[in-house]
C-alpha cells in the first residue's frame, strides 16, 4: 500500500487488501505491544472509502511495517491460526509492491516466500525433490514465470554453503563453520538484485532446506540431551555442572529436562545463531561429558 494508485480499480484493489490484512496486522501488534493505535477506518472497514480513509489506512499499515522485526513475524506467523496460505500470499504481495526496499524488507520477503513455499508444497516432500524447476513452479502464483535455467552467478556459492550444512550431524558444525553466516552473506551481497524473482525463487529454495537442516539438527540435539539425561538418571546422577551453558555448578537434570522441552516449543519459531542455541549447543556437551566420566568411572569399578 505504498504505492499511490492512479485508478479506481486500483484504490478498490487496494482497499481490499487492507481489509484483508488488517485483523492480522492488529493481532500481531496485540501481542507484541506494539505502540500504535488501532485503525478506526479499517476498523469500520466501509465498502467505499473516500481518498482520505484510504490514505490513513495507507498510513497506519506503513506505520506496522516499520514497527515490526522480521524475528516477530517469523514467530507470528509460524504459530497464529490466521497464517494460512491466502494471507502469506497477501503480506507477500504488499511487500513486493514496495517501490524501495529495504534490508529489513529483504529479510521479510524472503522469510515470507518460504512460508508461503512451505504452505503449497506437500507434507511429505523429499529434499531431493526441491529442485530449481519445482520451486520455480510453486512460486509462479508470487513471482510470476521464472525461467529455471537462468540462475545467477552467485548461485553455486548458495549451493556449496547448502551442501556444507547439510554435512553436519549437530548444531555445533553449524557454528564452527558459520555456515548461517555464509549464507546471509551471499544475500547482503546481491543487495537490490536479490529482488529479481530468480534470485528469490534461488534464496527461497535455499532457506527451505537450510530451514530443514537447522530444525532437523536442533532436534537431534534435543533428543541426544534428553537421553542423555535419561541415561544418568538410571546411574543415579541428580545434578549436572552445567556451567559452560549458563546454568548451575550443580544442575539439577530434572529441572534441564524441562528446560528442554520447553525449547521444543521455543525454537519451533526460530532460526538463528543466537544465545539461547550455543546454550543448547553447550548443554549437550556437557551432558556427553558427565555421561563419559560416568561409564568411565563405572568401567573402573568407582562406585558413586
Amino acid at each position: 500500500m505504498n504505492d499511490v494508485p492512479t485508478t479506481s480499480a486500483q484504490t478498490a484493489a487496494e482497499w481490499e487488501q487492507a481489509r484483508f490484512l488488517y485483523p492480522l496486522y492488529a493481532a500481531l501488534a496485540r501481542e507484541f505491544v506494539f505502540d500504535v493505535q488501532p485503525c478506526p477506518d479499517l476498523e469500520t472497514a466501509v465498502d467505499v472509502p473516500d481518498a482520505e480513509t484510504v490514505d490513513r489506512a495507507r498510513e497506519w499499515l506503513a506505520l506496522m511495517d516499520g514497527h515490526m522485526r522480521v524475528h516477530q513475524l517469523r514467530q507470528f506467523l509460524q504459530t497464529t491460526p490466521l497464517a494460512n496460505e491466502t494471507a502469506v500470499r497477501a503480506l507477500l504481495a504488499r511487500h513486493l509492491r514496495k517501490p524501495i526496499k529495504t534490508e529489513v524488507d529483504r529479510d521479510k520477503t524472503d522469510f515470507l516466500l518460504v512460508q508461503y513455499f512451505s504452505l503449497s508444497a506437500p507434507s511429505r516432500l523429499e529434499d531431493a525433490d526441491v529442485d530449481i524447476p519445482y520451486v520455480a513452479q510453486l512460486l509462479e502464483p508470487v513471482l510470476g514465470e521464472v525461467d529455471p535455467s537462468n540462475t545467477p552467478a552467485w548461485f553455486p556459492k548458495l549451493e556449496e554453503v547448502l551442501t556444507s550444512a547439510q554435512k553436519c550431524t549437530r548444531l555445533s558444525g553449524l557454528f564452527r563453520g558459520e555456515i548461517l553466516e555464509r549464507g546471509r552473506a551471499i544475500k547482503a551481497e546481491a543487495q537490490q538484485d536479490y529482488f529479481q524473482p530468480v534470485a528469490m525463487m534461488a534464496f527461497t529454495r535455499f532457506s527451505f532446506l537450510m530451514r530443514r537442516v537447522f530444525f532437523r539438527l536442533l532436534h537431534n540435539d534435543l533428543n541426544a540431551i534428553l537421553d542423555g539425561i535419561h541415561g544418568l538418571e538410571q546411574r543415579g546422577v541428580t545434578t549436572l555442572d552445567c556451567r559452560r551453558a549458563g546454568f548451575a555448578r550443580s544442575e539439577p537434570v530434572a529441572r534441564l529436562r524441562m528446560i528442554c522441552q520447553s525449547w521444543k516449543v521455543m525454537f519451533h519459531a526460530e532460526y538463528s545463531s543466537g544465545q539461547p542455541l550455543q546454550m543448547l549447543v553447550d548443554l549437550r556437551s556437557a551432558v556427553e561429558d558427565a555421561l563419559s566420566r560416568s561409564s568411565a568411572a563405572a568401567a573402573g569399578g568407582i562406585t558413586r
